[in-house]
C-alpha cells in the first residue's frame, strides 16, 4: 500500500541526506500517516482511511472526526 494521505494527497518526497562534508546521498521523507476510522452518517458504514496529521486537523475543522 502506498504511503499517501487520502485527504491532503501528501506522499513520500525525495531529497538529499547531507553528511558533515556536505556529500549528498538520496533519502526519503515519509508523511506522518495514521489509520483513522470514519463513520458515514447516512449509511452507518465505518471506513478506515490513512490520513496525515494535517489531514486530521482538516477533518476536525470540518466536524468529521
Amino acid at each position: 500500500m502506498a504511503r499517501v494521505c487520502e485527504i491532503t494527497g501528501k506522499k513520500t518526497a525525495v531529497g538529499n541526506r547531507r553528511s558533515h562534508s556536505m556529500r549528498a546521498t538520496k533519502r526519503k521523507f515519509y508523511p506522518n500517516l495514521f489509520k483513522k476510522k470514519i463513520k458515514d452518517p447516512e449509511t452507518g458504514l465505518v471506513y478506515e482511511i490513512r490520513v496525515s496529521a494535517k489531514g486530521l486537523r482538516t477533518l476536525r475543522k470540518h466536524g468529521v472526526v
